[in-house]
């Protein structure tokens, strides 16, 4: 086993671990071999905080796994979602520079910067996407946030948006861990940021991990932040 899988094993199957809530290596593969047959016209890329300068494994592997399915053909846009929540830069934008480092072309990397939660990734990232004229969309992050979001986005959002998760293996193959880019983060820096955990309460942000703080106002009338990309 090479030592980039054995760490994508170790670090989801101890999540995974913890309440059985990720996606099997079964499953995920599964819906990995229905999605080569499809085309989407753009998948939502979740954000993750940006820390002290670096972008962690979980950040990496979901880049590069929106990397991997545009490069495939499977997707033919990627939307990054996520705002400055824990840190001051807008997630999206961050991982949007990341995925321009690593060479997809900057012309088909969409950002949804209001999202705060993961609910809110897909839901404000459908409703932006649906604005831009996408139809097929597709979410693609780790096999356990794909399972905490899998009945939400049946029942809230729309049901024949795809799921496609990370297969460990196809992951390791792309050297995640070794591949180096470097980019200029301050293009992604949000002057008025303020922590989530300032602004909000305990159980406020517990309610918004369950999509109960969903802005409708927001990506309404096709309203698109006055920013298409």
């Amino acid at each position: 086993m090479k030592n980039g899988l054995f760490m994508w094993v170790v670090w989801f199957g101890l999540i995974g671990l913890a309440g059985g809530c990720a996606m099997s290596q079964d499953t995920c593969r599964q819906l990995l071999v229905a999605a080569e047959s499809e085309v989407y016209d753009v998948i939502v890329v979740p954000g993750i905080p940006y820390e002290d300068g670096e972008w962690d494994m979980l950040m990496r592997g979901r880049v590069f796994w929106g990397k991997y399915l545009y490069d495939r053909g499977i997707a033919k846009n990627i939307m990054f979602s996520g705002s400055s929540v824990y840190s001051p830069h807008y997630e999206s934008k961050i991982m949007a520079l990341y995925a321009q480092a690593l060479g997809v072309p900057d012309s088909v990397i969409y950002t949804e910067i209001r999202a705060e939660h993961s609910t809110e990734n897909i839901y404000y990232s459908h409703k932006k996407a649906n604005n831009l004229g996408f139809k097929k969309i597709a979410l693609v992050t780790d096999p356990f946030q794909s399972k905490m979001l899998k009945s939400f986005i049946k029942k809230q959002v729309d049901p024949e948006i795809g799921i496609i998760p990370f297969v460990y293996d196809t992951l390791s193959m792309l050297n995640v861990d070794s591949i180096q880019v470097t980019i200029v983060d301050s293009t992604a820096y949000n002057p008025d940021f303020v922590s989530i955990k300032e602004r909000e309460s305990f159980w406020k942000r517990f309610r918004g991990t369950r999509g109960k703080n969903l802005n409708e106002s927001y990506y309404k009338d096709g309203d698109l932040e006055n920013d298409a990309k």
